[in-house]
């Protein structure tokens, strides 16, 4: 589809039905709408968080922030990384998405160390869901202390559906399910009868033990 074609109310309207874009390149113009056959997902409720992971939380090595620097996640998860020197994160992609955020429907969670962005990810909220999009690390474990920071804020706010868009290797060891299309468009739509959600109901700066007990009340 020609970027020229594509506003903020269509890309909320394509997340509403079940479908997102991605682009074949950083350079790429155009983007294609994907509806997966199986669907990632991550149940906020049984949300698994290994061992190595609770202890590297509790340590508050990272300094957590919430959408001060999102533009600079998205480009940070753009970037060449092992086994990846193309994106489908296309600069189109990465000025929409922006816009999305200013319009306050786009959101990121950094992962600081020494006042440099270490770690993030970022996605987009609608209703009762949150579409996670990508998210990137330069120090070990960041992105995953910012996927239990965000978690812990998805329940605080009242969320019930976490998109991942794909299943993976790599998210199954924090509960991630595949679901198919039809059962996940169900869930979609239940999500986004939820209307009372607040992204910011969780006060940032917390603890990484606070943050632990949190997840664990839910689940």
């Amino acid at each position: 589809m020609s970027t020229s074609e594509i506003t903020p109310d269509l890309l909320l309207n394509a997340y509403a039905s079940g479908i997102f874009p991605m682009a074949d390149s950083r350079s790429d113009r155009d983007i294609f709408w994907v509806d997966p056959i199986e669907r990632g997902v991550l149940p906020l409720d049984s949300f698994h968080i290994p061992k190595s992971l609770r202890k590297l939380v509790r340590q508050d090595k990272f300094t957590v922030s919430i959408n001060t620097a999102f533009r600079d996640v998205v480009v940070a998860c753009a970037a060449p990384a092992a086994g990846r020197n193309n994106t489908w994160i296309s600069e189109t992609i990465e000025a929409l998405y922006t816009d999305l955020h200013q319009r306050g429907f786009a959101h990121s969670v950094e992962c600081w160390l020494d006042n440099k962005l270490v770690g993030g990810l970022y996605g987009v909220s609608l209703a009762g869901a949150f579409f996670g999009e990508s998210m990137f690390h330069v120090e070990t474990g960041a992105s995953k202390v910012a996927l239990v920071h965000l978690v812990a804020r998805l329940n605080a706010g009242g969320f019930t559906l976490l998109d991942t868009q794909f299943g993976t290797a790599h998210l199954a060891q924090f509960g991630v399910i595949e679901e198919p299309r039809d059962a996940y468009h169900q869930r979609l739509n239940k999500a986004l009868a939820v209307m009372d959600t607040d992204f910011y109901r969780l006060d940032t700066g917390l603890s990484g033990d606070v943050i632990l007990q949190l997840i664990t009340q839910t689940s």
